[in-house]
This record gives C-alpha cells, sequence and structure tokens, in this order.
C-alpha cells in the first residue's frame, strides 16, 4: 500500500473514475454515546468532485448525529467491478434551497411527498478529506487468471490495486 502524491485534482478524477456506476453509498456516523452507525444512502450526485451529497430528512437521526459530531466515513462497493471505496470527510447538514433545487432528483419524490419545497427535506454534504480504494479484477473469471497466471509465473502480483489518498 502507498500514499498518493498530493495532487488532490488527479486523486479526484481517479475516485470518480472508480465511483461514477456506484449510485449508493454507506454513510457512517458516530452517536451520542460514541457508536457508529451505517446506513445505505443514495448518492445525489454522481459527478465526483471531491464532496458527496444525500438527500435526507431533517427529522432524521442522522442530522443529530453530523452535528453532533460532523467526522464521517463514507463507503462504496461493486461486488461486479472489484471496486471498494472509503471516503473520510466532514458533513455538514445543507438547508439551502438552492442546492436542494441542484440536486433535486425525481426519485427523491418517494420520501419527500412535497417534493423540492418539502420543509422536511435537507441535504448532507460530505466534504472528503481522504480516501482509500481497491480496485480489482471483479469477475470470478479475473480472479481465476490471476490466480492461474500466478501459478505459472510464480509471481503472486497484486490482485488489486490499492492506494490511500489525500484530498485536502
Amino acid at each position: 500500500m502507498r500514499t498518493a502524491a498530493p495532487d488532490r485534482d488527479e486523486n479526484i478524477r481517479k475516485l470518480h473514475e472508480l465511483a461514477k456506476s456506484m449510485h449508493v453509498a454507506m454513510l457512517t456516523t458516530r452517536g451520542e454515546d460514541g457508536r457508529l452507525f451505517s446506513r445505505p444512502l443514495g448518492v445525489q450526485e454522481l459527478e465526483f468532485d471531491g464532496d458527496v451529497w444525500f438527500a435526507t430528512g431533517l427529522d432524521s437521526e442522522k442530522v443529530r448525529e453530523v452535528e453532533g459530531d460532523p467526522q464521517v466515513n463514507v463507503a462504496f462497493a461493486s461486488k461486479d467491478n472489484g471496486t471498494y471505496i472509503s471516503i473520510s470527510g466532514r458533513a455538514t447538514v445543507v438547508r439551502d434551497r438552492a442546492e436542494i433545487e441542484r440536486h433535486w432528483t425525481p426519485g427523491m419524490a418517494i420520501y419527500f411527498k412535497e417534493g423540492k419545497d418539502d420543509p422536511n427535506l435537507a441535504l448532507i454534504r460530505v466534504e472528503a478529506q481522504s480516501a482509500e480504494y481497491w480496485d480489482g479484477p471483479g469477475s470470478v473469471a479475473g480472479k481465476v487468471l490471476h490466480l492461474l497466471l500466478t501459478a505459472v509465473s510464480n509471481d503472486p502480483g497484486k490482485l488489486s490495486d490499492n492506494q490511500r489518498m489525500n484530498l485536502q
């Protein structure tokens, strides 16, 4: 494992490439008692630019947890692609109606009956500070091929690319 060069833009481009087909992430927050809580959330912006956005209800427990301790983790996983991403960052609850309008998708209407103007609708913005990813063969065939090449060449190589990134 190596730490990436401090080129934030390059790191963000790499994460965007890896995450662009992943539309659901696990958001992990810390409760008042210090316990960690994770839940799946739909990602509201697929053009990753260093921030991850989620829609939420202002009456949700995660809003209180973010306001109590803004340090969170966002995890993406794609078994099919063999790609896994963990992003550590600082979360804020965004009530700005212009931002809500910008991130609104028709699918959100299922959860917010009054649409974009629902008074309970807010966003959680996670400003990425660091990330780590693992990217390897997603299919069983890819993994078998890797094992066969390892057996023939006697060189275990790497089954996946793993890198830590500074995003500040």
